[in-house]
């Protein structure tokens, strides 16, 4: 199927067009998933609907990029808008796919098609991240089985045509420093920023129910809060109320396995009410989430653990660079997550088309060589 003579007999560059237009309907695909995946619903059924009027979407008004354009950015039926991510996201993709083949069409078509793949994961992870703050076990454990499976079939992605099992080998290894190299930062973070202040309004009553803190306006589930059975909820309470006493001016510190009030210690279990007066909570906080770490992880799989290492120390810049820009531009608080995915995703592209010529170029400076 991927035999480069075959491939020869068809001009170049109309595989190219090929590449792009496939792309573009992928990314008609992808549109779907990043609108449905977070939501846990079906990406197959039911067909592509109007998100708004729910009208169904047939073959015709479904063609990339020429229908948003057509019908300038509108649904035919009740003529909401249609957010510009769906056009852009296509166009994207066309170019991504266009890309992969234009650097590796020449080397093996098998190359080029499965770096498509890889772009394709990166998209979808970066618009549900950037919306939703996670990436979806389809894209990250998913992809992690099939970077695996493709290192088989295609083992020159680690640069060992002909000899799979060794392929095979660059691939866990891939997965291993992967997932443990954004781990470790993980940890390292956790400790370090580990924590935040949730400032109340003068004196505020809140209750710890079954699920979650109740606020005033709002609850906070305990899913959102604890990561790991160490984590805490601290705070000082003016006052403090559990099913059998009653505490005042108190230190209170609770997790997932203890309850702590005054030095005292309570089953959260036995004491699942409790209301407090305070004006102040120290929440737990990842520095990273889980997701992170699957997704590097899957990165390696396709592209070997050179890519993740250069993937960290990239997306690590880019972050800090980006990250600290929205802040002086107050678009965003110090407090406030930023999504991780993004950054790990444009390291991973940039490996992917340029990767081994800047890590030679930067080894060259590092060692003083010519």
């Amino acid at each position: 199927m991927f035999d480069s003579a075959v491939w020869a007999k068809v001009p170049f560059h109309f595989w190219s067009g090929v590449f792009f237009w496939f792309g573009c309907i992928v990314g008609s695909f992808l549109n779907v998933c990043i609108h449905r995946m977070p939501a846990g619903k079906s990406v197959i059924s039911p067909p592509s609907h109007c998100p708004h009027c729910q009208y169904s979407i047939p073959f015709y008004l479904n063609v990339p990029l020429v229908t948003w354009l057509m019908l300038r950015g509108k649904c035919a039926n009740c003529h909401a808008p249609i957010s510009i991510r769906y056009f852009f996201v296509e166009l994207l993709t066309g170019l991504m796919f266009l890309a992969c083949w234009l650097l590796y069409g020449h080397q093996s078509p098998a190359i080029a098609f499965v770096y498509c793949i890889v772009m394709a994961g990166l998209i979808v992870a970066t618009f549900i991240d950037l919306a939703h703050f996670i990436i979806p076990d389809e894209i990250t454990i998913g992809g992690i089985v099939l970077g695996f499976v493709c290192s088989f079939l295609v083992p020159g992605l680690h640069e060992y045509a002909g000899a799979p099992t060794k392929a095979l080998r660059e691939s866990f290894f891939g997965i291993l420093v992967g997932g443990l190299s954004i781990e470790a930062v993980r940890q390292a973070g956790k400790l370090a920023f580990g924590r935040m202040k949730l400032a109340l309004e003068g004196d505020t009553k809140i209750l710890f129910a079954e699920t979650g803190i109740v606020f005033p306006d709002r609850e906070l589930p305990y899913e959102e809060i604890f990561y790991r059975k160490s984590d805490a909820i601290r705070f000082h309470a003016k006052r403090v109320e559990i099913p059998d006493r009653c505490f005042f001016d108190v230190e209170v510190a609770l997790s997932p396995l203890k309850l702590k009030i005054a030095g005292q210690q309570f089953d959260p279990e036995q004491n699942s009410y409790m209301e407090a007066v305070t004006d102040k909570l120290v929440l737990p906080r990842e520095a990273m989430g889980f997701g992170d770490v699957k997704f590097m992880a899957a990165i390696g799989a396709f592209l070997g653990w050179q890519a993740t290492i250069f993937s960290l120390v990239v997306s690590s810049f880019i972050g800090a660079l980006l990250g600290g820009m929205l802040i002086l531009l107050k678009r965003h608080e110090r407090s406030s997550p930023i999504p991780y995915g993004p950054y790990i995703a444009v390291a991973a592209a940039l490996w992917i088309f340029s990767g081994k010529p800047i890590m030679e170029w930067f080894l060259a400076r590092m060692t003083g060589a010519p």
